[in-house]
């Protein structure tokens, strides 16, 4: 009881990591006064040399094996969903607004709860999970009163049902290959190359001429969104995914627009209107007693 109350800890401390710092992406491209598209094609090459780096370094001093052909194995599927994701989400996004993408990503948790119950037999924290909801009735109010980015159609929204899809593809097919005993760094070194053979080149095309137009400020972030999301927010993932149902990972997730208005307050300057602060609230509130309702349990089932 006490290695899974650690585990369990652990994991839910990951998330919180990853969830802050993905939250800074939106911000720190804005800062980087460039293109999406081209900072996201080099942060994924960026995160497979990072990955592949750690690997080296570790075989040169300590001898540590590279990664096993199983490793390379059970890294396809997530690796072919952790792509496709990217690469439909650089399409849809032209077609719909940033709010509407947003919104339908929130939806992710009313998903993963019952697949996540039917694949892994997780059983849900109904106490905790009541805290969920406050955070994503939160992260709604956030986006309803945001300004207005790009024009929403049908067939956008549609594709971004999709991308909801392939994002909980990839969470559920990453975390049955955790289950074969593939440690972070082996998964994460195999499923990016993956990932980047998928989407590398369609955000290549998106991206075009200005592919290689970067600033001095545009390449330092990408050096940094390739260490925070790149390597620490999607390494933080997968560890939690070892510890942590993928329902609380769903609902973690959903902090993470309204999060990133606040950091756009925070790095930006950016206007932040008064319904949105008390969004604001509801989702880091939410969160928190989410987490600490989720430690009550863990405690409960440890004595």
């Amino acid at each position: 009881m006490t290695e899974r109350f650690s585990g369990r800890t652990l994991g839910l401390l990951a998330m919180l990591i990853a969830v802050v710092s993905f939250s800074t992406s939106s911000s720190l491209i804005k800062w980087s006064e460039s293109t999406g598209s081209v900072v996201a094609f080099w942060r994924m090459i960026g995160a497979v040399i990072g990955w592949w780096t750690v690997i080296l370094v570790l075989k040169a001093r300590s001898g540590r094996p590279l990664p096993t052909s199983t490793a390379w194995r059970t890294a396809v599927l997530p690796g072919l969903f952790f792509g496709a994701n990217i690469a439909l989400f650089f399409t849809a996004i032209t077609k719909t607004s940033i709010a509407h993408a947003e919104f339908i990503g929130a939806m992710t948790p009313l998903i993963l709860l019952p697949l996540g119950a039917l694949m892994f037999e997780e059983q849900p924290n109904w106490r905790a999970l009541r805290w969920g909801v406050l955070s994503v009735l939160g992260v709604e109010l956030v986006l309803f009163f945001g300004p207005g980015q790009g024009t929403s159609s049908i067939g956008g929204d549609v594709l971004m049902v999709g991308v909801l899809a392939l994002w909980t593809g990839y969470l559920l097919s990453s975390k049955r290959a955790r289950t074969s005993g593939v440690g972070t760094l082996d998964f994460m070194s195999c499923m990016m190359p993956i990932g980047v053979l998928v989407a590398g080149p369609i955000a290549a095309v998106i991206a075009g001429t200005e592919v290689f137009a970067l600033s001095a400020r545009g390449w330092l972030v990408v050096a940094i969104l390739t260490l925070l999301t790149g390597m620490l927010s999607h390494g933080c993932i997968v560890f939690a995914q070892q510890h942590i149902p993928v329902a609380t990972i769903g609902i973690m997730q959903t902090a993470q627009p309204a999060l990133a208005v606040l950091f756009g307050f925070l790095i930006l300057g950016e206007a932040v209107r008064a319904p949105q602060v008390i969004g604001m609230v509801l989702v880091i509130s939410g969160l928190a007693l989410f987490t600490l309702s989720s430690q009550r349990s863990l405690r409960a089932d440890a004595r």
